[in-house]
């Protein structure tokens, strides 16, 4: 772990794994991110999980029944893409290809002007890492 104390982004990401404590190992292993905060369930799960990447928060946990929130695997489709700012794709595709992880788009130069690519995570989880951040075409 680094010195970050505080993150600044104003909206981080729930997600909901099967196995939480391996989709963290392989979040860290694969995609880069630092665990900073393991809350232990009773059962040994995980109730809540803090993991970075930049100035990026996700927090993972296991399924919760009582509010319908399953893992993907449980669905026939992924309702959503997590796309994530990376400074350099290609040497964090380098990264995500070594820890294993599912490539479903090589990293390539998109018409909105972002270099990136896509990947799956062994939960079913789409992930984009690209080198663009919202706003460059907007018209305000």
């Amino acid at each position: 772990m680094n010195e970050l104390t505080q993150v600044t982004s104003d909206i981080y990401l729930s997600l909901t794994y099967d196995d939480p404590a391996e989709a963290i190992k392989f979040l860290c292993k694969s995609f880069g991110f630092n665990g900073r905060l393991i809350v232990p369930g009773p059962d040994g799960g995980v109730v809540h999980s803090e993991l970075t990447l930049g100035n990026a928060v996700v927090m993972v946990s296991g399924p919760k029944p009582q509010m319908q929130r399953v893992s993907p695997q449980s669905l026939s489709g992924v309702h959503a893409a997590i796309c994530m700012f990376i400074q350099d794709p290609d040497a964090h595709h380098a990264i995500a290809v070594a820890g294993g992880a599912t490539i479903v788009q090589e990293v390539a130069d998109e018409d909105f002007g972002s270099r990136g690519y896509m990947a799956r995570d062994p939960e079913g989880q789409l992930w984009y890492f690209g080198n663009y951040r919202p706003g460059e075409h907007w018209k305000l």
